[in-house]
C-alpha cells in the first residue's frame, strides 16, 4: 500500500510535481535543448547514459528537496539506475523527501476521432511489481486529445481510468493524463467535454480508490477546481503542454488548487555547458518561480 507521509506529502500540495520522463522519442529533443547535439549521440545507450547524467544533476541540486518539489516522474530507464549509489526512487525519497513516480505508457496510437489512445503496455504487471519492488509511489501514463470530440474523449478517459484500476490493484496511485494539445481551435469546448467524462469515471470509483489527474492548464480559469475537491482526487497538476514557462506559470497561478507538474518547462535554460554555479542558480529560480505558482 502506499506510504501514508507520500500521501499526506502529495495531498498537501505544497509544491510541484517534476516530470523527468523525456522516453526515446521526446530524449533527443531534450538534450538538444540542454545542449547536447543530436549528431553526437551515437547510440540509444550513449543517449540514455547522457538524459540520466543531466537527471542526476537536477535532483542533487541543493533546491531539489520536498520542501519544494514533492513529487518526481521518472523514465523506466532512470528507475532502474542509481543517483548517487542509490537507487533512483530510493534516492529520491529517503535523500531528497521526493516522492517518487514511473510512467508507464509506451507511446500513442494514430489519431481515430480527434484522439491518440495509448498504445497497448506489455508486461504492465510485471512493470508494477517491480515498481512497487523499487518502492515507487505511483505511476504516469499519457494520451492525447486534438479535437472537441466527445466520442473520442469519452474513449480517452475510459481507457486511462481502466488501466489506472489495473495500476491502483498493485497498490501504486496513478496519475491520469489525458493532454489537451495546446494549439487546437477548439480547447476551451475540449476542456468542457473533458471534465464532464472524468467526473462520471470518478462518481463510479470505491470510496478507498484515489487517483491523480494531469491535465494540461485550461482557457478558463479554474476550471478544473471541481475535480480538485473530489473525494477520489488526491491532487490535480498541471502539464506545461509546450507552453514557455512564463506563460505556464502566469497560467497555473491562476487556477486554485491546481500545481505544476512541469517537464520541458523545468528544464527550460539549463545546459550543459553552464558551470555547476550557473547551473544550480538557474534550476533555483526556475524551482522557486514554479513552487510560488503552485502554491498561490
Amino acid at each position: 500500500m502506499p506510504n501514508q507521509n507520500q500521501i499526506d506529502l502529495i495531498r498537501a500540495g505544497q509544491g510541484f510535481i517534476a516530470a523527468l520522463d523525456q522516453s526515446g522519442g521526446s530524449t533527443p529533443k531534450a538534450l538538444a535543448a540542454y545542449g547536447i547535439a543530436n549528431n553526437t549521440i551515437l547510440s540509444e545507450s550513449k543517449m540514455y547514459d547522457l538524459i540520466h547524467e543531466m537527471r542526476q544533476r537536477i535532483v542533487i541540486s541543493a533546491e531539489f528537496t520536498g520542501k519544494k518539489v514533492i513529487g518526481a516522474i521518472l523514465f523506466e530507464d532512470t528507475m532502474n539506475r542509481n543517483f548517487q549509489g542509490k537507487k533512483s526512487a530510493q534516492y529520491l525519497w529517503e535523500e531528497r523527501g521526493v516522492v517518487p513516480f514511473i510512467k508507464v505508457d509506451k507511446g500513442l496510437m494514430e489519431i481515430d476521432e480527434g484522439v491518440q489512445l495509448m498504445k497497448d503496455i506489455p508486461d504492465l504487471d510485471f512493470l508494477l511489481k517491480r515498481s512497487v519492488d523499487l518502492n515507487l509511489f505511483g505511476t504516469k501514463m499519457r494520451s492525447v486529445i486534438g479535437a472537441a470530440n466527445s466520442t473520442g474523449i469519452s474513449k480517452n478517459v475510459k481507457q486511462q481510468f481502466e488501466i489506472g484500476n489495473q495500476i491502483f490493484k498493485h497498490g501504486l496511485i496513478p496519475i491520469l493524463e489525458p493532454e489537451i494539445t495546446i494549439g487546437i481551435p477548439d480547447k476551451a469546448e475540449a476542456e468542457i467535454i473533458l471534465k464532464n467524462e472524468i467526473i462520471k469515471q470518478l462518481d463510479a470509483l470505491p470510496t478507498n480508490q484515489t487517483i491523480i489527474l494531469k491535465l494540461t492548464l485550461p482557457e478558463v480559469e479554474n476550471h478544473y477546481l471541481e475535480l480538485t475537491e473530489h473525494k477520489n482526487v488526491l491532487s490535480v497538476v498541471a502539464l506545461s503542454g509546450g507552453y514557455k514557462r512564463s506563460d505556464a506559470i502566469g497560467r497555473l497561478s491562476k487556477n486554485k488548487s491546481m500545481i505544476a507538474s512541469f517537464s520541458r518547462a523545468l528544464t527550460e535554460g539549463l545546459s550543459v555547458q553552464q558551470s555547476d554555479l550557473e547551473f544550480h542558480n538557474m534550476l533555483e529560480e526556475t524551482i522557486n518561480s514554479i513552487y510560488q505558482a503552485s502554491i498561490s
